[in-house]
């Protein structure tokens, strides 16, 4: 009779080969079985933890505004079996850039648009070492878009004339040159090692999401913030980062876009002169251009825009976090080389000056 197959721990599956080992008389390899024996049963009890525990995605604030910031954060649970190597995620549509803070933390902001009502959903996903993947989501109710609060201006009839199609196209050429620049933010990394500055320190004469009623008609919906000044007064770079576009907009004038990174650009509108050019590295609080009347406005005082990516959100929110939010993020001398600056061949033809006109 033939004799029968030995069954030994290398052909058994783990489950059958921990409990065979675990039962065996011990002879002279007894100390290769015991040292088996022990690692299998550490990474059951890693394995068993790990399952007992899962991520959770949470945000500030809770209940966010429309065109708002919000700062996620990621908590999971660490293992020395099977490390964290990667975290990804999405709010919006839009990239979220998570930051490796402690041990099993991590942060990240995100936008949320104007327009957008009921309910919204973020995402984070986790990879391990192992492959294996989790994912997290957090729930975003959002409030229901209320009308803006109406500042009335008595202005030229030019102002609330429809456009003709010449001057649409190119407002709308503009438009697409601001989203791409901000869709650009998101393949480098944060720049700023320090919180966010104000512009002006002047006072602030329209919010973030306020109506325009010009002459008695609601035309459109603030997504800027406005600051008082007089022609040839200072405005300030927002944060360190490298300027992505210098030109003069229909609409806002001669213009200057800052990409900080990580999905965050910051605009200022209306400027009588600008003090740089695109491809320049700008420290935090370096003056970049001058207030100014410049494109369709009734006064000088300098507008300040913000995205996250194509998300037109209120930059005063960016106030909320800096250095606190995403320590060191930016080693120096490392800006230059993270950057990229929007493809000649995907950009729109650069907008002709503008004929001044008489205020």
């Amino acid at each position: 009779m033939p004799e029968r197959e030995r069954t030994t721990p290398s052909n058994l599956s783990p489950v059958a080969r921990y409990h065979t080992l675990a039962s065996l008389t011990f002879n002279r390899n007894t100390p290769n079985v015991k040292s088996f024996v022990t690692s299998i049963a550490i990474c059951s009890l890693f394995s068993g933890a790990l399952r007992g525990q899962t991520a959770r995605l949470t945000a500030a604030p809770a209940r966010p505004e429309p065109g708002a910031i919000v700062r996620l954060t990621l908590t999971a649970p660490v293992s020395r079996v099977d490390s964290v190597v990667s975290v990804s995620g999405t709010l919006a549509g839009e990239p979220l850039h998570f930051m490796h803070l402690t041990a099993g933390t991590w942060h990240s902001i995100g936008g949320i648009p104007v327009d957008v009502e009921g309910t919204l959903v973020g995402i984070a996903e986790i990879k391990r070492a192992s492959g294996s993947t989790e994912t997290v989501r957090v729930r975003f109710v959002l409030p229901k878009v209320p009308p803006p609060v109406a500042q009335p201006l008595a202005v030229d009839s030019s102002f609330t004339k429809p456009l003709d199609a010449e001057t649409t196209a190119r407002v709308n050429r503009e438009n697409e040159r601001a989203r791409e620049i901000g869709r650009e933010a998101h393949n480098h990394g944060a720049m700023w090692t320090a919180s966010f500055l104000k512009p002006r320190t002047s006072v602030v004469t329209s919010e973030f999401g306020s109506g325009r009623l010009f002459n008695g008609a609601l035309t459109a919906r603030h997504l800027g913030v406005d600051f008082r000044g007089a022609v040839g007064e200072p405005v300030r770079a927002a944060n360190r980062g490298v300027v992505a576009l210098v030109d003069n907009f229909f609409l806002a004038g001669n213009v200057v876009y800052i990409d900080h990174g990580g999905g965050v650009v910051t605009a200022y509108f209306h400027l009588s002169k600008t003090l740089v050019k695109a491809g320049d590295t700008v420290k935090r609080g370096q003056v970049i251009g001058l207030v100014g009347n410049t494109g369709r406005v009734t006064g000088p005082h300098l507008h300040w825009a913000a995205r996250y990516g194509a998300i037109t959100v209120n930059p005063l929110d960016l106030l909320a976090f800096g250095g606190g939010w995403y320590p060191g993020v930016a080693p120096s001398g490392t800006i230059v080389a993270k950057y990229r600056a929007p493809s000649e061949a995907r950009r729109a033809p650069a907008s002709p000056p503008r004929a001044k006109r008489n205020q």
